[in-house]
Formats: structure tokens, sequence, C-alpha cells
């Protein structure tokens, strides 16, 4: 008897049991589930809500095992700052994503099992099925944090995340917070040293480097923000040999990421184009403020509102952010002019926290979820401009 036949009868022995909807999970995550539906017309398909889920996770793998090699790089880079001068030769090497699996793996196994955990036994007690949604939230999660993020932190942060931003509103298709980013909103909140993003991250640094002053960097934004020197090229930015969260660096793979989820019809084109469009328009606000001398080198704003509008969309979450957190079908504006509006507002409003908030200069996920809240209001007046539209025209067809 095979592993496919054991679980149909574990399935079969606790229907209708606390237990049943474990056993269900188990069995629809390695196999296709054996329900069908019964009486009257149903639309049919290939696609279901698992594939979609796996789907978004083939679209992040590559954000994955860039990070792992870049974790790596970044430890080796701030020991021994002549390996920039040849990153392609020093970046792709076992030692990269040896650093990376010890510091990355970790991540991702913490991530699935709490989570998982969770969404299990809320399953058992309120007698539901546990949906395959928090397969692409595991997947984000390590992505979008510091890579030196103690495992307790995370496993705490999972926990306040998957609770509060999805099971209290129901479950999946329920919530009307992203789940991944109640979890880094969390850690930023309830942690916020260790979000700064403000030094270099270095595995082990005492022991390897002897006196290496380098601890936990998400993103070089904090370089902008104090109006330091950047030393990283344009192509760096954009390919991601850059300090940064694991999957949030590589801005190249990213819009891969996109291309992808667009031409499988999971990630909407619209909220992603409208993303960028108001960041950069954002950015050219400030550009111009800069331009004609209406704030000065000296004030805290300067460093980010200097930085070149193009620039603003390769560095820190915003891509990550656009093209993964954004296009959520559950959270985002369903209507087509809502994505627009909602993509614009998400972009502005990122830049804008960017700019203004320099003891933390990463906006995008804060602008996400404070989107996330407005969706369901812009949905609703495009749906009442639409009304009003018709009514106009059955008045002018009376008459």
């Amino acid at each position: 008897m095979g592993l496919k036949d054991n679980l149909h009868n574990l399935k079969e022995k606790y229907k209708g049991t606390k237990m049943a909807p474990a056993f269900n999970a188990i069995h629809t995550f390695l196999y296709l589930p054996n329900e069908v539906t019964h009486g009257g017309t149903h639309i049919k398909a290939a696609d279901d809500l698992k594939r979609t889920m796996n789907t978004v996770i083939m679209a992040l793998i590559p954000c994955l095992i860039f990070g792992m090699f870049n974790a790596g790089y970044q430890h080796y880079a701030a020991i021994d700052g002549s390996l920039r001068a040849d990153v392609l030769a020093n970046f792709f090497t076992f030692d990269n994503l040896w650093i990376g699996i010890i510091k990355v793996l970790p991540l991702v196994i913490v991530s699935y099992g709490i989570g998982l955990l969770v969404e299990f036994i809320f399953a058992v007690i309120k007698g539901h099925e546990v949906e395959e949604g928090y397969l692409v939230t595991g997947m984000l999660v390590p992505l979008i944090v510091p890579v030196d993020t103690p495992l307790w932190m995370l496993a705490v942060a999972v926990i306040f995340g998957v609770i509060i931003g999805k099971e209290v509103f129901g479950g999946t298709g329920m919530n009307i917070l992203n789940p991944a980013l109640t979890i880094r909103a969390f850690l930023f909140f309830a942690y916020p040293t260790w979000m700064s993003g403000d030094k270099v991250w270095v595995y082990d640094a005492v022991e390897r480097a002897g006196t290496a002053d380098a601890i936990s960097g998400e993103t070089i934004l904090g370089s902008y923000a104090q109006n330091q020197e950047v030393i990283y090229s344009t192509f760096d930015k954009f390919m991601g040999f850059i300090p940064g969260s694991v999957g949030e660096t590589s801005t190249f793979l990213i819009l891969l990421g996109a291309a992808f989820l667009i031409f499988t019809k999971i990630g909407s084109w619209r909220i992603i184009l409208s993303t960028f469009a108001g960041a950069a328009v954002m950015g050219l606000i400030f550009n111009q403020i800069v331009a004609a001398d209406i704030i000065t080198e000296s004030s805290k704003f300067y460093g980010l509102m200097n930085t070149v509008w193009w620039e603003h969309l390769m560095i820190g979450g915003l891509a990550f952010g656009a093209v993964y957190m954004a296009t959520d079908p559950v959270t985002s504006s369903q209507t087509n002019k809502g994505k627009w509006i909602y993509g614009f507002l998400i972009g502005f409003l990122s830049i804008m926290i960017r700019v203004f908030n320099p003891a933390y200069p990463e906006g995008v996920f804060l602008a996400i979820l404070l989107m996330n809240v407005f969706a369901p209001t812009i949905d609703h007046y495009v749906l009442q401009g639409n009304v009003k539209k018709r009514l106009k025209r059955i008045t002018v067809k009376t008459a």
C-alpha cells in the first residue's frame, strides 16, 4: 500500500472529526484532491489555488537562490573590499552559497514550520480546511527580512502575522492585510534596531574578521538617507550585488518574475506598472525641489530627495513590493481602474515615506499595508462612478 492510499485511509478514518482538516491538507498538498463539483453547471479550468500558489513560488525561487549567493558575497566583500572590483568573478562561488544556505535556509524552515503549524491549529479548532495561501506567504517572509534576523524573533512575528493578519478575518481569501507584510511590520515596530538597514551584514564578523564592525544591513538606503557616498554602480544596483533583505536586491530577477506572473495571468500588470509610475513621479517631484534650491544639503531629507528618480526604482524593496506584494489578489483593488489608482498611490507613498522617515528609509511595505486598507474604498468609488455614468446614459436616452 502506497503513501497515497495510506493518506486516503487516514482521511476516511478521521472524516468528521476535529483532526480531519489536518489530514485533508496533507493529502491535498501532495496529490490532487478527490473532491469534485456536484450538480448544476460549473466553470471548469486547469488552475486552482494550489497551482496558483506554486506558480508564484516558482517566480520567487530565483530571488531566493540569488539572495543566498548575495548573503555570502556581502559578508566576504565587507571583510575584503577588493572583491567588489570584479563582482562577477567573486559572486557565484560555493563559499558564498554555503554561507547563504547556513543563514537563509533556517529562515525558510522557521517561516514555513511555524506558519503552517498555526494554520493547522486554527483549522482543527475552527473546523475549516487548510488553504494553500500560506505556501506563498511562507516563501515571501524570509525574502523580506534581514539575513541575520534571529529565528526566535521571526517565529514570534510569523505567529503574530498569521493570527492578526489572516486568521482573525476568517483565513485565506478573507484577510484585508497582506500576511507577509503584517509580519514585516511587526518586526519593524517590535524590533526596530534589527530593521535599521544602516550597516553591512557580516557573518560571524568578530571571529572571522577580527575588528570588523559590521552588522545587519537590509538595504543601502541608510547611506542615501545620511547623504553619504554610495560605492555601488548602476549595474550593481540593477543586478542586485548590494546589501539588502534576502530577496529584494536584484531588480533584474524581480522583473523577470514580474514577466512570468503577467504571462501566467496571476500578477496584475496594471498594479506593477502604476506602482513604478507613482514612485517615479514622486521621485521627480523631489528632484525638482532639490534643483530649485528649496531644500539645502544640511537638511536631513536632502540625501534621498537628491537621489535620481530612476535610482529609487532599483534600491530598497520597491521593485519586490510592486511585483510580489502589491499584486496580492486578495488585498489589492479588484477593478481595472482601481488597480491603476491603487498601484500609483503605493509607489507615490513609498517614496514619500522613504524620504520623510530617515529613521527607517524604506516605505514600500508600509505604503502597501496602508493601501490594503483603502483598496475596498477605491473599488467602491470606481463602481459608484460607473453606476452614475450608466444612469446618465439612461436619462439621456429617455429624454
